[in-house]
């Protein structure tokens, strides 16, 4: 089974929803390389209406200015990009096509395609929450900012269950930026105070 992999930039109060002003300051090389490595597994991008406009509207443009940025603009190019959106779309940028029928579905398919190595989600914030909620996310790559945004849209929305994730790795940039990647869990075990009152501090 291919994996599906979503990797966001994100605040440290869950806000998902990019601000340059709080995101650019944070972008170094340490970013670039987990950016790299995050597309690299990839031959498919699965993305929503909203980030496939903005990525069409500068990648193209980035890839024909031929300027440090152009080698990764092509890679993105020549990936094959299938996009989630309620409305019809006429596709201006190569290899892009639009999911025909229920996201859930298309995922599910695309995840049994012997085929696909990797399925990479960049932003695209509706689409991950939906697939979260469907449990077909197999890794959360976040980039938590040191910041607290206070506004925008943020990740995990509002629910009837929690969503338990284990850690599988994390990094430290001299930024402030923390890189942790993470895949669903089991819930734990039923817990309550009595079972843990012996870590509680006890005076001196």
């Amino acid at each position: 089974m291919a994996k599906v992999i979503s990797t966001l930039f994100i605040s440290a109060d869950g806000v998902a929803e990019i601000d340059p002003d709080w995101h650019f300051p944070y972008f170094d090389e340490n970013m670039g390389r987990a950016v790299s490595e995050d597309y690299d597994t990839a031959d498919v991008l699965l993305i929503g209406r909203e980030t496939y406009d903005s990525f069409a509207g500068a990648w193209p443009d980035r890839e024909a200015a031929g300027g440090d940025d152009a080698p990764f603009a092509k890679q993105i190019g020549d990936v094959r990009k299938v996009v989630a959106s309620r409305q019809p779309l006429e596709f201006s940028w190569r290899n892009s096509e639009l999911i025909k029928g229920d996201l859930l579905d298309a995922v599910t398919s695309l995840k049994a395609d012997a085929g696909i190595r990797g399925i990479l989600i960049p932003g695209s914030i509706s689409v991950v929450q939906q697939l979260l909620a469907a449990g077909l996310i197999d890794e959360l790559r976040l980039l938590v900012h040191p910041v607290a945004a206070r506004k925008g849209r943020r990740l995990f929305d509002d629910g009837d269950a929690p969503y338990h994730l284990r850690v599988t790795a994390t990094e430290t940039y001299p930024t402030g930026v923390i890189r942790v990647v993470y895949a669903p869990a089991e819930a734990p075990g039923k817990v309550g105070y009595d079972e843990v009152k012996g870590q509680v501090p006890t005076a001196d």
